[in-house]
């Protein structure tokens, strides 16, 4: 869907994981910058803002994300959809949501999400594994009113704006009949969330996605290889490409790029070249 923008929620209080989830190490970056790269691929040019918890310290984040705080602590995610929608404005209709906590999310789903929201819909709302994913899902912007008046109320629960919401429940079947996504994530990693110390080990474990590299103009002659990486960083690294000036980078033939953290997932290719004199 064009026109769309993104809210990932790091304002939660991570008692469980005993540490805030949104700096938690991954792979050379954060959780936070992960989740935020990913969700920024799949609404470009949109909005991200990030919602932190009032006085929240964040790690850092990429150029153009935005930060805005809940205006209450420890309210629950409608506090933070609340703020997220509304610093999104008028800029865009239509929102994907996420969590903090998702390294393995692929744009594919964000896509596939935010593609349902048609206009006889105020959310999609993904059931994964039997359980509603609220923090997976595409709201529309003009929520926010509603939203606010449930805060109001002290009703709280995603579940009292779904029963004044025209929701499309969408299960795994559904999600899956997208081609793209049944290739690049069959298993909806997506949803996969971290709450406690073990989750987070298990998925820091992993083996990193399967990526293509092509170097150009980087050596003697052309070559395209498939690596593994979780990163532009990382997959410089494992195709011997000596990113960083002058080499810059590519990614599936957008913009180039020189940051390292820039996050990857499966079905990407990246491209490593030699800019000209200009920076290009």
């Amino acid at each position: 869907m064009d026109d769309a923008a993104g809210i990932v929620l790091a304002g939660g209080r991570s008692s469980r994981m005993g540490s805030p989830k949104a700096a938690l190490e991954w792979h050379g970056s954060t959780l936070l910058y992960r989740v935020t790269g990913i969700v920024a691929r799949a609404v470009a040019p949109g909005p991200v803002v990030v919602v932190s918890a009032p006085g929240q310290s964040l790690p850092a984040l990429a150029p153009g994300v935005e930060v805005v705080a809940d205006a209450r602590e420890g309210r629950g995610p409608l506090q933070g959809l609340a703020a997220g929608l509304a610093a999104i404005g008028d800029r865009a209709p239509v929102a994907y949501v996420s969590s903090t906590d998702v390294p393995l999310l692929h744009p594919a789903f964000v896509r596939r999400v935010l593609g349902a929201l048609g206009d006889e819909f105020d959310v999609v709302l993904p059931d994964v594994g039997g359980f509603r994913q609220p923090l997976s899902a595409a709201y529309r912007v003009d929520l926010v009113n509603a939203i606010n008046d449930l805060i109001a109320a002290d009703q709280m629960r995603p579940a009292f704006l779904f029963e004044r919401s025209r929701v499309l429940h969408l299960r795994e079947a559904d999600l899956l009949r997208d081609s793209a996504l049944a290739r690049l994530d069959p298993e909806l990693s997506s949803v996969s969330n971290l709450n406690e110390p073990a989750d987070y080990e298990r998925a820091h474990a992993l083996p990193a996605p399967e990526v293509v590299v092509e170097l150009v103009g980087v050596g003697r002659e052309p070559r395209r290889q498939t690596v593994q990486a979780w990163s532009l960083g990382g997959a410089a690294d494992a195709a011997g490409a000596p990113f960083g000036e002058p080499v810059v980078a590519t990614l599936n033939g957008d913009p180039i790029t020189r940051d390292r953290n820039v996050p990857l997932v499966a079905g990407d290719t990246v491209a490593f070249t030699v800019a000209d004199r200009h920076g290009r």
